[in-house]
């Protein structure tokens, strides 16, 4: 799977992240799986602000360039997860925690994915995300 190769909503999503330093993008095909979107972009924000400006970026270039709005929006004040639906595919903007709890990518593992390498200054900052963590400590508050 190739970034030119997806739709022109989930390249819009995913260079609207970008735009915003979200870290560790990730784009799951579940084309072929049934499932209730064809694809998941998955990021990570670092903070609360972070995590809102990425998905009012996403969904500012979306209604820009393509006149679509989501058809569902979850946790958009929340730093852990926000998730915006826009039908042909889902937005989730993780912290880094929440991230490593939820797992996504380990959930859905048999779908094709495609891993966006961080822009530079990003990089620093998300190598946690792929430092192994035991089951459950991620959140062990």
């Amino acid at each position: 799977m190739k970034l030119d190769s997806l739709p022109q909503g989930v390249r819009l999503a995913v260079e609207a992240a970008q735009n915003k330093k979200a870290a560790g993008i990730t784009v799951l095909d579940l084309s072929g799986v049934g499932a209730f979107t064809d694809y998941f972009v998955i990021c990570t924000g670092f903070s609360t602000p972070q995590v809102q400006a990425i998905c009012s970026e996403v969904e500012d270039q979306l209604d820009k360039h393509l006149h679509r709005s989501p058809k569902h929006r979850e946790g958009r004040g929340s730093a852990e997860w926000a998730l915006i639906d826009f039908g042909g595919f889902i937005l989730h903007v993780f912290s880094e925690q929440a991230r490593r709890y939820y797992d996504l990518e380990r959930l859905w593992r048999s779908s094709p994915k495609l891993e966006i390498p961080d822009e530079p200054g990003v990089a620093a900052r998300s190598h946690s995300l792929d430092e192994p963590q035991a089951a459950g400590e991620a959140y062990s508050k």
